[in-house]
């Protein structure tokens, strides 16, 4: 094949790629594994830029060097200084330049013929293609690559896949360097290993990840059910790092509503004494009646849950949720064990507390699907954030399909 036709085969299939907008981290792993098979390269990353804290991290790799989490800075690394640059780097040999083997923690994400490739648009640098150990490469890779970057820039851009997409609102929640260790048997394991995240008023915020990725226990910090080991929680401004107990209670009781995955409702009592009961005991409780009706439950108050359907058991507790009228309400797999038309009346209901009443809603899922009616979809793995991304359009969750 020469070398025009391989220029247009490949970004053909970069193309294609990209046009897998439900899992665009994988879609991005995949255009470094093509790149590294067509330049003959061992690995490669994507690096994005974080515009809270000037750093970038790994969102996508393959090789050596998926480390997803990995940050550097521009005055941390030798490699964050070229990211930040905005300028193509070719590095014949790694291990002849000073620079990177003074700095041991990024040594390794060099090889021989390491070519870094920045990612931008109008508005400046977004980031930077890596691709290393190439057999070898001439001035027509290095087209291939220029065109490859300027497409994955462009398509980041489209996608909306940032961090920190509202740098210009003053965040409800922050997390920052948040870690999370628990004792397992004799051994201390590290579940959360530096969570930065910002929540802000308004929004719905999926949580995507593979089980074990930290999901819950980032959750379960957010909802004063678990206390972080080290970094800080930020509520309002102030430092909710290590409340008291008396703290906590107060928070989780007027802060804090939860819509658990198994309902929780009190079986002898009608879906709106249920409701009741929570808005009895809060500081500044809603009309309960509202509240199911908010939910589309308000000709269905004085049924037992023994007479509901399993979706209809869920937005009672959506609706117990809201009783008390929280800033931040938490969802942890709302609809794991429901039917697709059940869980999509469920969906309703939480795109009703969103849009119509202005809550924020934090969602846990494995459903990729659900993420399309998400303001923004974090993605965890390996206990870091690998990727954040902006939803520009959401879809209504009607409109889903599963």
């Amino acid at each position: 094949m020469n070398q025009d036709n391989r220029l247009i085969s490949t970004i053909w299939l970069i193309m294609d790629e990209l046009s897998n907008s439900d899992q665009l981290e994988n879609s991005l792993s995949n255009c470094i594994e093509i790149l590294c098979e067509k330049l003959n390269g061992k690995s490669g990353a994507i690096w994005m830029k974080n515009e809270l804290d000037n750093r970038f991290y790994i969102v996508a790799g393959k090789g050596e060097i998926n480390n997803t989490g990995l940050s550097t800075g521009k005055d941390d690394s030798f490699l964050g200084s070229i990211i930040e640059s905005g300028e193509t780097k070719i590095i014949k040999d790694s291990s002849l330049v000073e620079e990177i083997n003074a700095d041991k923690e990024y040594a390794s994400l060099f090889g021989k013929n390491t070519i870094l490739m920045p990612l931008k648009n109008p508005h400046g640098v977004l980031g930077c293609l890596q691709i290393n150990d190439l057999d070898d490469f001439d001035e027509e890779d290095i087209k291939l690559l220029e065109n490859i970057s300027s497409l994955i820039a462009l398509d980041l851009e489209d996608k909306g896949f940032a961090y920190n997409p509202n740098k210009n609102k003053t965040p409800l929640l922050q997390l920052k360097g948040v870690i999370k260790e628990f004792m397992s048997g004799e051994e201390m394991r590290r579940i959360l290993k530096g969570i930065d995240l910002d929540i802000y008023e308004g929004e719905l915020l999926v949580v995507l990840g593979e089980s074990g990725c930290g999901k819950s226990t980032m959750l379960n910090i957010i909802g004063g059910m678990d206390q972080l080991s080290e970094g800080q929680f930020i509520v309002e401004g102030e430092d909710f790092s290590h409340p008291s107990e008396m703290e906590l209670t107060e928070y989780r009781r007027d802060y804090i509503g939860f819509i658990f995955q198994s309902y929780n409702l009190m079986p002898n009592l009608t879906a709106l004494e249920n409701v009741e009961f929570i808005a009895e005991i809060s500081k500044n409780p809603r009309d309960p009646r509202e509240c199911l009706d908010l939910v589309g439950l308000g000709d269905r108050w004085n049924r037992y849950p023994s007479a509901m359907s399993g979706g209809q058991q869920q937005r009672v507790s959506i609706a117990r949720a809201i009783a008390k009228d929280p800033k931040i309400i938490l969802a942890d797999e709302p609809t794991a064990a429901l039917d697709f038309q059940t869980g999509q009346g469920v969906l309703k209901a939480i795109e009703n507390i969103v849009r119509k009443d202005g809550k924020t809603v934090i969602m846990v899922t494995h459903n990729i699907e659900i993420a399309k009616m998400a303001d923004r979809v974090i993605r965890l793995k390996n206990g870091l954030i690998s990727s954040v991304r902006i939803n520009s359009k959401p879809l209504h969750a009607e409109d889903l399909s599963w």
